[in-house]
Order: C-alpha cells, then sequence, then structure tokens
C-alpha cells in the first residue's frame, strides 16, 4: 500500500495523477491531507505509524514552504518521495522544490520534478515491484508501453 498525503487540498490536482498510476497498477493507497504546520500531531501520528497500517511508501505533495515531505522523513522508517507543488504563493515553485530536495544527511527524501505527481507514483510501484513480482510485471509492461509510443511516434514523424 501506498500512502498518499498533501498539505492541503489545493494540492489534490497534481496528486491525482500519482493516484491514478497507482490505480492503474492495482497498488492499494491511502490518500489524506496532513498539514505539516496546520496539524503537527496528525503529522507525527501519521509519520510514525504509517508502517504499521500496512503502508510501504510515503509520497508527500507540498507547495511553498513545503516542509511536509522532509517532516514525514524525519520520523518515518519508511521511503518518502517528495512532490514539490507551485501553489498560488510559490515563488515559481523554486521554494516548494529546493525545502524538499535540500534534506540534510540522515533524512533522505526522494524528490522528483515540480508537480511530477505521475512519476512520484511510478516511483513507489518500482520500489514496491522490487518485491512484488505482480507489480513488477505491470511495471515492465508499462514501460514497454512508453517504448512502443515513442517508436510509433518516430515512424509519425521521420521522412
Amino acid at each position: 500500500m501506498v500512502g498518499i498525503i498533501m498539505g492541503s487540498d489545493s494540492d489534490l490536482p497534481i496528486m491525482q495523477e500519482a493516484i491514478d498510476i497507482l490505480e492503474n497498477f492495482d497498488i492499494q493507497i491511502e490518500v489524506d491531507i496532513v498539514s505539516a504546520h496546520r496539524t503537527p500531531e496528525k503529522l507525527v501520528d501519521y509519520s510514525k505509524n504509517a508502517h504499521l497500517r500496512g503502508i510501504k511508501v510515503i509520497i508527500a505533495g507540498a507547495g511553498g514552504a513545503a516542509h511536509l515531505p522532509g517532516m514525514v522523513a524525519s520520523m518515518s522508517p519508511l521511503p518518502v518521495i517528495g512532490v514539490p507543488v507551485k501553489s498560488r504563493n510559490s515563488i515559481d515553485g523554486w521554494d516548494s522544490v529546493l525545502s524538499i530536495l535540500q534534506m540534510p544527511g540522515g533524512v533522505p527524501v526522494a524528490t522528483v520534478a515540480l508537480d511530477g505527481a505521475k512519476n512520484a507514483g511510478i516511483l513507489a510501484a518500482q520500489i514496491i515491484g522490487a518485491s512484488d513480482k505482480c507489480v513488477l510485471d505491470k511495471i515492465i509492461t508499462y514501460k514497454e508501453g512508453l517504448k512502443l509510443k515513442v517508436e510509433e511516434a518516430s515512424k509519425r514523424v521521420r521522412k
């Protein structure tokens, strides 16, 4: 199971891409809003107990100061994938990117591109696929599909 959390419901349109890709791989998900700044107690509880509920990977999306992924990673034994979200009060998204990317040694957060929730979902599936052959087979099929799309596009544009 993958936990998908975000700091605000305004992040949902971006985080929906992770939800969709994981559902496509038939991976069970748990989605919630956990604000690092507005619900710190919920953040602590979620971070410390997600693995006890069967979650294997956490995807955390946040905009602005974007403390959510790093704070979760500081308390959880699980891999955390951070999705920087370009919010309305953002500085072109760089504040979110750097807040998630520049973690201190010992507290890793795998960081995807700005608004890159789809890649976060794929990365979470790959992590799970490392120990789940069914998921691994779906990822192999997905990647083959990407290859075929490029080959088809190449045939259309080649002269």
